[in-house]
C-alpha cells in the first residue's frame, strides 16, 4: 500500500513541476497589453483559458500531492517494526558466554603471575609493604 501511494506521490509532484514550468508568470501579461501577444485569442484554450485551466489543474494536483503526504506520514507512524540493525535480523548462531573464552596457549601457571599488591602471602615483591589501618 504504502509503495503504490509512493509511486502517486511521485507523478504527482513531477506534475506540478510541469504545471508549474508551463504556466504564464504576471509579467507576461503585461506585454500582451503593448501588441506582442496579438495572436493569443486563437490559442488552443482562447484568450484567457490557458491560465485557468493550468491554474485550476495545479491546484488539483496540490491538492492530491498534500493528500499523498498526509497518507505516507499516516503509514509511516503505523509502522509496528522497532528500530534497529541489520544485522538484528541475520539468521546468526547465538553465542554462549556463560563460559570464559579457553586461549590456545597453555594456561599460566602461578610463578608466571605478576604479584598482587597487598596479598596475603609473603611472596617478594618490588612494591612497598602496605599497612591497613
Amino acid at each position: 500500500m504504502q509503495t503504490i501511494v509512493l509511486v502517486v506521490h511521485v507523478f504527482l509532484a513531477i506534475g506540478v513541476i510541469g504545471l508549474v514550468l508551463i504556466q504564464h508568470g504576471k509579467g507576461a501579461d503585461a506585454g500582451a497589453a503593448f501588441g506582442s501577444g496579438a495572436g493569443a485569442s486563437t490559442s488552443v484554450f482562447g484568450s484567457r483559458g490557458s491560465g485557468s485551466f493550468l491554474t485550476r489543474m495545479t491546484t488539483v494536483f496540490a491538492l492530491l500531492f498534500f493528500a499523498t503526504s498526509m497518507t505516507l506520514f499516516f503509514l509511516a507512524s503505523q509502522r509496528t517494526s522497532t528500530l534497529g540493525s541489520v544485522t538484528d535480523n541475520l539468521n546468526l548462531p547465538a553465542i554462549d558466554n556463560s563460559e570464559p573464552a579457553q586461549s590456545t596457549d597453555a594456561p599460566a601457571g602461578e610463578s608466571d603471575l605478576p604479584p598482587t599488591p597487598g596479598a596475603t602471602d609473603d611472596s617478594e615483591s618490588d612494591l612497598p609493604k602496605v599497612d591497613n589501618q
